[in-house]
């Protein structure tokens, strides 16, 4: 299946996936006014690429412009002899130099995602094969990849990709709202308290139980001892007319028998 490339050696050649896979006879590098039938990856692809785009790929192949993204403007896109350019859809590049980053895609995961988007994913694994971080960009993009591939044409692709993006704005209004209610929490430590019912009931509880047990504690263990000393007091005064004590010449003090 033909691949080929328009390098406008922008990129150094030993970093280019696209030279190193010429390098590995896996693409045919072309001049500029040589003209290519297959799909090609172009930013003025008036279509993304979709599985419709598979009988033209399998009989011609896919392309991509190797051109560096700071310097898109520069490139003379409107020479390039390709009637069929596609634009791709969403996508998040694995390479080291553009990794994590939507859209930035370099020549190999470009052409890879071709192949894969419309229906020949050996091919694409063929080309990222070539290098080591290749299996990244399946691992990374695969679920997205298998819904564009079950699209019926570019429309439909796009409103996967459509909705994907939406989930991911929602997921990041989420986490940010997650976010900033937690540093509110962190500031205000009175407001996790009262939040944290188990940690609220456990302070207050406790401060008030020690407290009231061990005051109501004293005043009751005061109360009775000067209960008992008015017992004693009055049964002393009670029996102190019914008893005589007498006291010998050595001090000691005895009861006198009636």
């Amino acid at each position: 299946m033909p691949v080929a490339m328009w390098d406008f050696k922008h990129c150094d050649p030993k970093r280019c996936s696209g030279v190193k896979l010429a390098r590995c006879d896996m693409l045919k590098t072309l001049k500029l006014t040589q003209r290519f039938r297959g799909i090609v990856a172009s930013p003025i692809g008036e279509k993304v690429v979709s599985p419709a785009d598979r009988k033209v790929v399998e009989l011609y192949g896919a392309g991509v412009v190797d051109c560096s993204w700071a310097r898109v403007d520069e490139v003379p896109f409107s020479k390039i002899k390709g009637p069929t350019d596609r634009l791709l859809p969403y996508l998040v590049a694995t390479n080291p130099v553009n990794y994590g980053k939507p859209w930035k895609l370099n020549c190999a995961e470009a052409l890879a995602a071709i192949f894969y988007i419309t229906g020949y994913p050996e091919h694409g694994e063929a080309l990222l094969g070539k290098f080591k971080w290749g299996h990244a960009f399946k691992k990374v993009n695969g679920g997205l990849l298998s819904r564009y591939s079950k699209c019926k044409d570019a429309a439909e692709v796009l409103e996967v990709q459509n909705e994907y993006l939406k989930k991911l704005e929602e997921d990041e209004r989420i986490k940010k709202e997650e976010s900033l209610a937690q540093q509110d929490g962190d500031s205000d430590d009175d407001d996790l308290l009262f939040k944290n019912h188990n940690r609220d009931n456990a302070f207050t509880a406790f401060a008030d139980d020690t407290d009231d047990s061990e005051e109501g504690s004293d005043e009751e263990d005061s109360d009775d001892d000067s209960e008992e000393e008015e017992d004693d007091d009055s049964e002393d005064e009670k029996n102190g007319d019914d008893i005589d004590l007498i006291t010998d010449n050595l001090g000691n003090t005895y009861v006198r028998d009636h």
